[in-house]
């Protein structure tokens, strides 16, 4: 009796006993009492988990689902589900393996039955919760998209000890080879709530199908599912691609949250300490040559000081009085916010190396990726950022949903951190690092220095920092503090060029500085600049500029004829 109930079981989880604990234990890990049988009610039929066997040596807990497919049917009636615009969908409604497959109708059954056992929650024995069980796992009949080859790569890097033996279509017609179903045993040692979870996310990405409808939320689910060993998966982006049923703007937000994640386990650190590079409330879009620490009236590079006395906001005007004539003919221009003059002495930086295919890291919101291309000069433009919410502002601010084919080919944002070397960022003729190393704790800059310099290695690095030595230039920032509530340090001008000239040495560069902005003769420039080139030494000729004037979706630059004369640089010898 017993043998034909456990033909039609989806799921059985197993335990034996330790020297610390019963096997029983596992009853109050998934909150169902060994001593009876439970009956559960689903969307499309009934649940029922029992014990087939219990006792203090091993205990089995037992998951059977029993699908109506009449319910099925009704409850999916209008959606765009499996298999709904095909010729035979109509037998397929009620002819079909969801009553004896793994599927995701299990894994909302596992969701609904096992709740707190997936929380990690045990009430009775909380100590429980977060130790790893001997567990053994058992599914008759998965439905895997990829054959037992996939089964091993997503289940063998969690830990699972893997047998995904192929069921033959029909054992009379042995000619007539494998099925898609897999009869699946993992063995390990996990904690209960893990392995459910890691259930509940693969077993639907093995069918590479869903009985509803995916919403947005989730991506919300998968995340909660995923924590802790999604983010470093080397299937990541298969499971995820998979699980969200292939809906790529969800899979795309559900990536940008996972490389967040990864990054904060990797740091150690909070996931809102990571994602920073832009207020949380922002929703406007900057205005030209502000940054973020504008709008929190905090003084940064991106506005020159102001001089002399500042109006009484309180004073009412005289109406009486004669304005003079300078007042009556104001034709002194606009001063340039030293935002847009970093960008055109970058700009130019990048012109003068000949490069075309250029990597903006720590490219924030896009303020210099969009002057990048409007310069047909640039044929490939990458920007790297950490901050999720500053890579949408970017998006937004390029128009990229709006971007004509040829256009759009010639950008791509990427979510990445500086600190870690990424195969990606290889092969770029240029790379720029404009207000970003003073953000990356000081111990931590030397794995950013390898990972642009020694791994990335592009022909040239240009580099832009505040000059600290300026700070005292800004009326409304106090003695001592620094010109953003982010920077970890900020450097004088000696302290750059040490740096800079070390950076040569130790990775074969030679280095040239310049000022971006006005000198002040005591304090010199509010931005201090560094261009790194990889001499013919080092077997990387210079590149020449190629001439893609032919190229009519890009629009020609307005300022590629700018004054950069305040950008003149002075050669430092390589290894000097």
């Amino acid at each position: 009796m017993r043998a034909a109930i456990l033909v039609r079981v989806f799921l059985t989880i197993s335990t034996h006993a330790t020297d610390q604990r019963p096997a029983t234990d596992l009853g109050f890990l998934l909150h169902k009492h060994p001593g009876k049988a439970q009956s559960f009610s689903t969307a499309h039929g009934r649940a029922h988990v029992f014990y087939p066997e219990a006792t203090a040596e091993r205990c089995t807990a037992a998951l059977l689902l029993e699908v109506d497919p009449i319910a099925l049917v009704r409850r999916g009636r209008g959606s765009k589900g499996r298999g709904g615009s095909s010729p035979d969908f109509a037998l397929a409604q009620y002819v079909n393996d969801r009553p004896y497959a793994a599927s995701s109708l299990l894994a909302v059954a596992m969701s609904a039955v096992f709740k707190s056992a997936m929380k990690g929650v045990c009430t009775a024995r909380p100590e429980l919760a977060d130790q790893a069980q001997p567990l053994r796992v058992e599914l008759p009949a998965v439905p895997a998209k990829g054959g037992a080859e996939l089964v091993h790569r997503l289940f063998e890097p969690l830990g699972w000890q893997v047998e995904a033996e192929p069921i033959v279509l029909d054992p009379t017609f042995p000619e007539w080879g494998d099925s898609r179903y897999v009869q699946l045993r993992l063995t390990g040692t996990l904690r209960v709530a893990d392995a459910l979870s890691q259930l509940y996310v693969l077993l639907p990405v093995l069918d590479d199908a869903k009985h509803y409808w995916v919403a947005p939320d989730e991506v919300d689910k998968l995340l909660a599912r995923g924590e802790g060993w999604l983010p470093r998966h080397p299937e990541q982006q298969l499971i995820t691609r998979r699980y969200l049923a292939r809906r790529w703007s969800l899979a795309r937000a559900a990536t940008a949250r996972l490389e967040l994640a990864r990054l904060a386990e990797a740091d150690d650190r909070e996931l809102e300490e990571i994602d920073n590079a832009v207020p949380q409330e922002t929703g406007e879009l900057p205005e030209e040559g502000q940054s973020p620490a504008d709008a929190e009236h905090l003084p940064t590079t991106d506005a020159l000081p102001t001089t002399g006395a500042q109006p009484d906001a309180d004073a009412r005007p005289d109406t009486n009085a004669q304005p003079d004539a300078d007042q009556q003919q104001d034709t002194d221009p606009k001063p340039v916010p030293l935002a847009v003059r970093r960008r055109e002495a970058i700009l130019a930086q990048l012109r003068a190396a000949g490069a075309t295919r250029v990597l903006d890291l720590g490219c924030g919101e896009g303020a210099l990726l969009a002057d990048l291309l409007k310069d047909r000069t640039f044929t490939e433009v990458v920007g790297v950022e950490v901050s999720a919410r500053a890579l949408v502002i970017a998006a937004r601010r390029l128009r990229l949903d709006r971007m004509n084919e040829r256009q759009a080919a010639r950008i791509r944002l990427i979510q990445g951190a500086l600190t870690y070397t990424d195969s990606r960022l290889s092969g770029y003729d240029a790379a720029v690092l404009s207000e970003v190393i003073e953000h990356v704790d000081q111990p931590r800059l030397p794995a950013l220095e390898y990972a642009v310099f020694g791994a990335a290695r592009p022909r040239t690095v240009v580099v832009t920092t505040p000059n600290a030595e300026y700070n005292v230039r800004w009326e409304t920032l106090p003695a001592g503090e620094m010109r953003h509530a982010d920077h970890r340090f900020e450097w004088d001008r000696g302290e750059f060029r040490d740096w800079a000239e070390r950076i040569g040495r130790s990775y074969g560069y030679e280095v040239a500085f310049g000022p971006v902005g006005d000198e002040d003769p005591e304090v010199g420039p509010p931005t201090q600049l560094a261009t790194f080139s990889l001499g013919r030494e080092d077997g990387t000729d210079t590149p020449t500029s190629t001439d893609t004037s032919s190229d009519a979706d890009a629009d020609t630059s307005s300022d590629a004829d700018a004054d950069t004369s305040s950008d003149a640089t002075t050669q430092t010898p390589k290894g000097e």
